[in-house]
């Protein structure tokens, strides 16, 4: 017995969908504690090994964040926590103004 099998149906072309724009007077977020260290060493690191790429610098930073004591991450933490309640602040205010 032969089995026949059904010629395929053309699939319908799947329909985009675009994202929504993000508001520009909404709240920037809050940068983390390893952005706020990327940002204050990535000069550092940059003038110490000029001839670097740019996800190469990026590489070191990694391994210079995750060598860090506890004690050496604080005085980022401290900043990523207040940035964080800044940002909270802000978006209440936001949606506030917004509803």
């Amino acid at each position: 017995m032969a089995t026949t099998k059904e010629p395929k149906q053309p699939k319908e072309p799947k329909k985009r969908t675009t994202r929504r724009k993000k508001d520009p007077n909404a709240p920037k977020r809050g940068l983390s504690a390893y952005m706020f260290f990327a940002n204050e060493n990535r000069d550092i690191v940059r003038s110490e090994n000029p001839d670097v790429t740019f996800g190469q610098v990026g590489r070191i930073l990694g391994e210079r964040w995750k060598a860090l004591t506890a004690e050496e991450k604080q005085p980022y933490e401290s900043k990523a926590q207040a940035d964080k309640k800044r940002y909270e602040s802000e978006k209440e205010l936001y949606n506030a103004t917004r509803a």
